[in-house]
């Protein structure tokens, strides 16, 4: 079934008949890249014991794969409105099971990091075809029903993953250790494409503009200066190359903004809409968003090295050992959709920081009281109230960020926002794995090197929460993702 729509909108007024179990589908995509985004952090000891390479590869495994996807976010959505969402999902989920069997075989250090950029820029080709084909297939009385799936899919997904990952290693099925967590995908991710090819609905856009290539390049080239510097400066005692490369981002992210301005006064269609960063709110949130994101993500990563190198638990005892933090998530998510967060808006963002940083810091007593022998009820406290608080505020986040944009704007801030979210989580690997590893060098014992990391982490919170002041109160009505 191919549909060519005028801007978006159905001809046929009829939904879709197959649309639940394309939602299906759809949702079998987002765990698959969600799981992969999580289980490196659990896995990257055990990789980094058996292939070798340096720390910087251990913050590689992670920033590599959300750096791709930041960077092709934005086109990947532009390529299903020109080539169809259904084409371009199947082919991001063939090549995102292909790359996953690639990692699962790769023999170096180097080819790992590789072919984890080559699964995140499929990712980046496959997931933003899902969120238009649900716009297009379900009518406006369902269509909040098909949204409301994705948080609990999500939330199992972040309790599951880590558990599975440990699990996986552990078991080393067939002799492949570690090689599962990626191997995995192969039997998911066929499944995902073949039911693609089956039950999703063929849309393309009649309107649909060429892909901005030079766009996308800069923006690629600039963070890419950015992120590089600061994983491998550590590793090399930071050289003048580094903070030049730094500086560097600085420029081509302003040639960037140039050349997108320039395209718009040229009538062409931009990767991102300049007008955007005009909006206070918006800017105000992306800011915001890189905080809370880098903080999350970079928290995720030390705290898994902390309990298998600092306290040398197993993969399997470190997935369990995160479960208080997942299923605080789940509570805190739970809470928001009872209602509160229709009746706080972006004070329930402001609560959720709050408790996520009075979380971090019972987190860092236990450890500063306990050091190397404490346990899973020690870790337990603080853990779950950075879930509960995690939950809080990403419940209402896109929607109170997006409550300031134009709806003909909508397309393109989301694709940034969902994009800003990503690079934060490469910069969160980048900046608060490098602080970690420089404390460790500096002979510094691993659980006070976790309390300043944990430190930071407070910090970018209290930023989040500072910015919060600046953002909409409520989201609109209609307001969605």
């Amino acid at each position: 079934m191919t549909v060519t729509a005028p801007a978006g909108t159905l001809t046929d007024p009829q939904p879709y008949r197959w649309r639940w179990v394309a939602l299906f589908v759809i949702l079998a995509a987002e765990v698959m890249d969600l799981l992969d985004a999580l289980i490196t952090t659990i896995a990257a000891p055990t990789i980094q014991r058996e292939l070798g390479g340096s720390n910087a590869m251990v913050q590689w495994l992670t920033a590599g794969y959300a750096l791709a996807m930041a960077v092709g976010l934005i086109t990947g959505g532009r390529l299903g409105d020109l080539y169809g969402r259904k084409r371009m999902f199947v082919i991001g989920a063939f090549g995102f099971t292909a790359a996953s069997l690639l990692c699962g075989i790769s023999g170096t250090p180097e080819m790992l990091i590789v072919f984890r950029v080559v699964q995140g820029l499929f990712g980046a080709v496959m997931i933003p075809q899902g969120l238009g084909l649900i716009k297009e297939m379900f009518p406006p009385k369902e269509i909040g029903k098909a949204f409301a799936a994705f948080g609990p899919v999500m939330t199992i997904s972040s309790v599951g993953g880590p558990v599975l990952a440990g699990w996986l290693i552990d078991a080393d099925l067939f002799g492949t250790g570690w090689r599962m967590i990626f191997l995995i995908n192969l039997p998911l991710g066929l499944a995902a494409a073949f039911a693609a090819i089956k039950f999703l609905p063929e849309y393309r856009l009649s309107n649909a503009t060429k892909l901005d290539l030079v766009g996308m390049l800069l923006v690629s080239v600039a963070a890419f200066l950015l992120i590089f510097p600061l994983i491998q400066g550590q590793e090399h005692d930071w050289p003048a190359w580094t903070f030049v490369s730094m500086a560097a981002s600085i420029v081509v992210f302003a040639l960037f903004g140039r050349y997108e301005s320039a395209r718009v006064r040229d009538g062409k269609d931009p990767l991102v809409v300049p007008a955007l960063f005009r909006k206070r709110a918006f800017t105000t949130g992306l800011i915001a968003g890189l905080a809370f994101f880098s903080g999350m993500v970079g928290f995720g990563v030390v705290f898994n090295l902390f309990t298998q190198v600092g306290l040398g638990w197993g993969p399997l005892q470190a997935g369990m050992a995160g479960l208080p933090q997942a299923i605080g998530g789940v509570i805190g998510f739970g809470l928001a959709m009872s209602g509160l967060q229709a009746k706080l808006g972006r004070g329930l963002m402001q609560i959720g920081a709050v408790v996520m940083a009075l979380g971090a810091a019972v987190l860092a007593l236990f450890i500063h009281l306990n050091g190397t022998q404490i346990g899973y009820w020690e870790l337990a406290p603080g853990l779950a109230l950075v879930g509960i608080g995690m939950g809080l505020t990403m419940a209402p986040f896109f929607d109170i960020i997006l409550a300031g944009v134009e709806p003909h704007e909508s397309g393109s801030a989301s694709g940034t926002l969902t994009a800003v979210q990503q690079l934060g989580g490469a910069l969160g690997a980048a900046v608060l794995g490098t602080l970690f590893f420089n404390l460790l060098k500096s002979r510094m014992a691993f659980p006070d090197a976790l309390q300043i990391t944990i430190a930071v982490e407070i910090g970018l919170l209290a930023a989040t929460f500072a910015l919060s002041f600046l953002l909409p109160r409520f989201a609109r009505e209609e307001g969605g993702h």
